[in-house]
């Protein structure tokens, strides 16, 4: 029997509204540029045939409550607010019907971005991974099973800062829809029970500093509170 040179990390796990159960987390996708007027914002268009995703290690994840670190090495530290979903089956080629049944939930999320580090990225047509991939920057709030939630391709999908609104817009502006962006991912990596995916933002993006309280959420699925510290 084999012994572990070092003490494995632990698993990364998503708490359920209304349960002790708790949510395995395997890998997490986030799509790029799924609402028109962030990609305007962000200088770009989008592409409606070609949909791009990056990933976020599972030790990213940090529950939306309490205190939530400034990241290091960076002076221009943006919120993404999102819709996120957990699968609880995988597959590949899934299609646009079946893609529903897939999903054990959904949470409300914020995908926290080196702004600085991102913009020279891109400058030299470098990976996003310093940008992205950044401890406690997929903040998250509880699961709430699908059985419970309206709706995840309409409902309002908001985000303010110390009381003012900076994203507000609908689920139904998304360029890509939650089954879609499934049946998209299956067809470039099988899924697997346990993936979460970051569905991504409105536009007003914008920076956050030590001290700011972040509330927000969407429809039927969560709000939440949290300060940056």
């Amino acid at each position: 029997m084999s012994n572990y040179v070092v003490t494995p990390p632990p698993v990364v796990t998503i708490p359920i509204h209304g349960s002790d159960d708790l949510f395995p987390v395997n890998r997490i996708f986030c799509i790029g540029r799924n609402y028109h007027a962030h990609a305007a914002e962000m200088g770009t268009e989008v592409e409606r045939g070609n949909p791009f995703y990056f990933t976020k290690s599972p030790t990213t994840l940090v529950m939306a409550e309490g205190d939530v670190a400034y990241a290091t090495r960076t002076s221009d530290y943006h919120f993404e607010m999102e819709i996120v979903v957990a699968l609880d089956k995988g597959g590949s080629n899934i299609s646009i019907a079946d893609a529903h049944s897939h999903i054990y939930g959904a949470a409300a999320g914020v995908d926290m971005t080196r702004r600085d580090l991102q913009n020279m990225a891109k400058e030299k047509r470098r990976p996003w991974d310093t940008s992205k991939d950044v401890e406690q920057s997929a903040v998250i709030t509880p699961l709430r099973r699908m059985a419970e939630v309206p709706s995840i391709t309409e409902g309002r999908i908001h985000l303010e800062t110390n009381g003012e609104i900076r994203q507000d817009a609908d689920l139904s502006d998304m360029v890509w829809s939650v089954a879609e962006m499934i049946s998209d991912l299956s067809e470039l990596y099988t899924l697997q029970p346990g993936d979460i995916i970051y569905g991504g933002t409105p536009s007003g993006v914008g920076a956050v500093q030590r001290g700011d309280i972040i509330t927000g959420g969407i429809d039927g699925i969560d709000n939440f509170e949290f300060k940056i510290v």
